[in-house]
């Protein structure tokens, strides 16, 4: 594979999916098959000034309380105000040049593959794309962005997302789990993962991965792990 250089893999979808019980497990055994897999978090290692932005969330932002539990449910991504759209919008597409410029870097390493924990998808389903102007944004998000050769959004139920990552109101999983499918019917590389146990989940996965990949060269391989990767 490093006739080709590394292959970027992300992983979207709602609070809850799986994802990162999907990422340690693909990445694990793909270092078991002897590829070398990178891996890089969108919100640590992309994402433009995350701890501000989580500061802003958290401090300003009321959180609401919780209908089952005495547990408070965040307010932040699920608030849609004009202003705050307007700095989201800026915000991404700072991200989005940010993303473009860390894929150019690592595809020069020495990995086969580039694991994602979210990736521009997850801000892209931000946007209402229920205006000309907005789905033109949304379009010069992806534009901008590297795009993956294996992008999975693992698709669940918000009711079972919610009871085992109650951080956000019901209501808006629904929405933002619709927002993913809608987006996976315009992205051609996003591949919709549906739900299961977790071990079908898995070998799907793996499936794509190895069915578009060949043998490695050689038996090293390696990880870094989450928060290594910190372009200058």
């Amino acid at each position: 594979m490093s006739n080709r250089g590394p292959r970027i893999v992300s992983f979207s979808g709602i609070d809850g999916a799986g994802k990162t019980t999907q990422i340690e497990a693909a990445s694990a055994q793909l270092v078991q098959l002897g590829y070398r897999v990178a891996r890089v978090t969108f919100w640590d290692d992309v994402a433009v000034f995350p701890q501000l932005r989580a500061g802003v969330s958290f401090r300003v932002l009321p959180k609401k309380d919780h209908p089952h539990k005495d547990l408070k449910l965040r307010n932040d991504k699920n608030v849609r105000v004009w202003y705050l759209t307007l700095v989201r919008a800026c915000l991404y597409l700072l991200d989005s040049l940010r993303l473009r410029g860390i894929v150019r870097r690592l595809k020069t390493g020495d990995s086969d593959f580039i694991v994602f924990d979210r990736y521009i998808y997850d801000q892209a389903v931000q946007v209402r794309a229920q205006h000309w102007f907005a789905r033109a944004y949304i379009h010069l998000l992806l534009a901008l962005a590297p795009k993956p050769e294996f992008g999975f959004v693992l698709d669940a139920s918000p009711d079972s997302a919610f009871k085992r990552k109650p951080e956000y109101p019901l209501e808006f999983m629904h929405e933002y789990r619709r927002a993913f499918l809608e987006l996976s019917t315009l992205v051609p590389e996003l591949k919709v993962i549906a739900p299961g146990r977790i071990e079908d989940v898995q070998n799907r996965i793996m499936s794509h991965l190895l069915l578009r990949s060949s043998k490695p060269v050689g038996s090293c391989s390696f990880v870094h792990s989450p928060g290594a990767i910190h372009p200058q």
